[in-house]
């Protein structure tokens, strides 16, 4: 079985050699459609973020069921469906609410497939329950691999913050990449709020605004917070979705969010925020949400089945893995990346 495997630190290999698995229990194997490449990868590769295990990448999985472990119920050879991303323990309270994301056990345990255990960058996946399926229907898996992550996680982040999100408020999308560029859409269609989007290209900018941003900034001009606060007024931006998370991209975020607003850092950019007690409005609210719960990736899917969100991917073979990692550092992958077997 060919697989993308991870050695150690900016060691990343594809090799032939590998046995395809065999599921038991509630095991299932997958045949991988696609699997989608990740700017959280490159954590894990250029700063090995998760030490010295070697496994298989690729945490944004798709595929048809190959084979079923004995006790599987409801799934059969063909089916098609996407992998549920974070694995928890499965009995913890967060667990038994669909949001493995947040498992109280999560510091014992592997992060998931492709995040310290075998992914599916890969011909084949062994997914360790059948609980962790998500069926997709009529949608193809090649097409539909990075809703587990590029969709999930924007969808959680927005979600959070919906109710503020009114036709009389502004909420500003920080990075058009792999996340922010599907935020946008899902904004589009979830939320009244005017979207201004920010990003360091003018082709990102134009694709924003084809996305359905009503504005766009870009966020390396000096006066960007000015140009945002001309457009939102003395109210402010009412939620700030950042998916850079680098801290220029935090900073910008404090000078244009308003009171009782929301400040979201989805980005693993490395950036920081040194709090003082006048530095944000009263009522302003900082999180760093993570991934997001089982039962919202079926909304994702809901909304790619009735077509109002669409991903924007590159096909590329499992053997260009670190071609496509190489792109994605410099900046030259518009969207999402897709490895198919």
């Amino acid at each position: 079985m060919k697989a993308v495997r991870y050695f150690g630190h900016k060691d990343v290999r594809v090799v032939n050699d590998l046995e395809k698995p065999v599921p038991k229990g509630d095991e299932v194997l997958l045949k991988i459609g696609g699997a989608g490449v990740c700017h959280s990868d490159l954590h894990i590769i250029d700063e090995g973020t998760v030490g010295n295990l070697t496994f298989t990448l690729g945490h944004e999985n798709a595929g048809w069921i190959e084979e079923v472990g004995d006790t599987v119920k409801d799934y059969k050879k063909g089916d098609a469906v996407l992998v549920y991303g974070p694995w928890g323990c499965g009995h913890c309270k967060p667990c038994q609410q669909s949001k493995e994301n947040y498992c109280d056990h999560q510091s014992e345990l592997g992060y998931g497939g492709g995040l310290g255990l075998n992914g599916g960058m890969a011909e084949y996946m062994l997914v360790p329950s059948s609980r962790l399926l998500v069926p997709i229907f009529d949608l193809d898996p090649v097409i539909a691999a990075p809703l587990t992550d590029a969709a999930l996680t924007p969808y959680s982040a927005i979600k959070r913050s919906l109710p503020k999100l009114m036709p009389d408020e502004f909420v500003v999308v920080i990075g058009v990449g792999g996340l922010g560029h599907v935020a946008i859409q899902i904004l589009r269609e979830t939320s009244g709020a005017a979207i201004i989007a920010c990003d360091v290209t003018e082709e990102k900018l134009a694709f924003a605004k084809e996305l359905g941003a009503a504005y766009t900034v870009n966020s390396k001009d000096a006066d960007a917070a000015e140009q945002i606060l001309k457009i939102t007024g003395l109210k402010k931006a009412k939620v700030i979705l950042d998916f850079v998370g680098a801290t220029p991209t935090i900073e910008l975020g404090t000078k244009i969010v308003g009171m009782d607003g929301d400040l979201t850092i989805v980005g693993l950019g490395g950036g920081y925020y040194q709090y003082s007690m006048n530095g944000l409005p009263f009522g302003v609210t900082m999180t760093n949400p993570y991934w997001g719960s089982r039962t919202e990736l079926m909304e994702v899917v809901g909304l790619a089945r009735q077509q109002k969100i669409h991903i924007e991917i590159e096909k590329f073979d499992l053997d260009q893995a670190n071609e496509v990692y190489d792109k994605m550092r410099h900046g030259q992958i518009k969207g999402r990346a897709v490895l198919v077997p």
